[in-house]
């Protein structure tokens, strides 16, 4: 059977935003480093993981290395030097072990509230509501608690094999020196801070939104999804305000290992999606939210209109030839249930003002290395007329 096409939803509108992005740290900041082209591409700072430690760009180190080094860091925006947890009701002493995404979301989801305005809110919090993705990533403060529980036993057990003259006390010795070179604080309420779904949780609780507050993962769609998921609470009519958004904070080596062994970081470590030359992917954070309502409501209400979302589509793949392999009839089916959800003709004059694409320039997996790049990840078009 032919898939359906999604129902015709009602438009919605943009009525807040705000973000927190490597370079910006605030919405005016972002348009500002959009409009001069600033380059908020940088070096890891040591924070996150030592470059002389793990970098290696020439493979000599096999799986243990990394052959990229550069990336999106919020780092040097005192992005929580200024967050002030009195202010939402947090203790100061569950800020250190907390970890920073679900800070940084708290404090950028309050920024897109107060850019919508107070009166954009109903006075029945229990319509108002909160969906953010956020990927599964292992987390510093998750990595933290594994080297803790898992890895400090793993290290007493090897040392008691090799040097068996090493008596207890001394091994305890040793494991506590390990725990203790960890960091991180170890109360009730820094561990909740590490339940990587709470990150929408603690928004919703701290600005009080009494409506469905969930987290979502689809890797590099996780943001979009959430947006899928909040307009159709809107179009279902269960929520008269929705808050969505994407959040990304983890640049743990872990994790850059991942991504070194798929290939998909740039080895030139540059990204240029769409060119001839394009080799991979740069490792970006951030986040961003933005205040949703039906567009009959934000008229009404008088809200200022950032911009109208008129559909969204969601498709799978299905059987492809590889999970990292995006198939383009998926794609394309994606776009066509999008404009069937809008109830426009992608076809007709003028219909098509600005077509903006995923380009990730990363390798085809052909084979065991990957040898093969391909030339192009997408196309990009802007034509005449209104975006859609």
């Amino acid at each position: 059977m032919r898939p359906t096409a999604p129902r015709h939803r009602q438009p919605v509108a943009i009525v807040g935003m705000a973000v927190t992005l490597p370079g910006a740290c605030d919405l005016a900041a972002y348009w500002h480093n959009l409009v001069t082209g600033a380059d908020a591409i940088s070096d890891v700072p040591k924070a996150r993981w030592d470059a002389d430690t793990y970098y290696d760009p020439d493979g000599r180190r096999g799986l243990d290395g990394v052959y990229c080094r550069r990336g999106g860091f919020v780092d040097g925006l005192d992005a929580l030097a200024a967050f002030d947890p009195t202010a939402f009701g947090l203790m100061p002493d569950s800020v250190p072990g907390t970890e920073p995404d679900q800070l940084i979301a708290l404090r950028t989801a309050a920024a897109a509230l107060a850019d919508a305005g107070e009166a954009a809110l109903p006075e029945d919090r229990s319509r108002v509501g909160v969906v953010l993705g956020r990927g599964g990533y292992l987390s510093d403060g998750l990595a933290r608690l594994d080297q803790r529980m898992r890895t400090s036993a793993q290290l007493v057990c090897t040392l008691h094999e090799l040097l068996p003259e090493l008596d207890g006390e001394r091994l305890d010795a040793v494991r506590m020196a390990f725990t203790a070179a960890l960091g991180g604080e170890q109360s009730p309420e820094s561990v909740i801070g590490l339940v990587p779904n709470f990150a929408a949780s603690r928004v919703a609780n701290r600005l009080d939104l009494r409506g469905p507050a969930y987290t979502v993962d689809a890797a590099c769609a996780s943001s979009l999804v959430a947006l899928d998921q909040a307009v159709g609470t809107l179009a279902s009519g269960s929520c008269d305000v929705m808050l969505a958004g994407g959040v990304h904070h983890c640049h743990d080596i872990t994790l850059w290992s991942v991504f070194s062994r798929l290939r998909a970081l740039s080895p030139s470590q540059r990204i240029r999606p769409f060119h001839r030359d394009a080799d991979g992917v740069l490792m970006g954070e951030g986040t961003g939210v933005v205040v949703l309502k039906r567009l009959a409501d934000a008229r009404r209400d008088g809200d200022r209109v950032y911009a109208v979302v008129r559909g969204v589509g969601v498709a799978g793949d299905g059987r492809a030839g590889s999970l990292v392999n995006p198939d383009p009839g998926g794609q394309a089916r994606a776009v066509r249930l999008a404009w069937a959800a809008a109830g426009l003709d992608p076809a007709a004059p003028g219909s098509l003002g600005l077509l903006e694409a995923h380009g990730t320039g990363t390798p085809a997996a052909t084979g065991p290395n990957w040898p093969r790049w391909p030339r192009c990840s997408g196309r990009r078009t802007r034509t005449p007329g209104p975006t859609p």
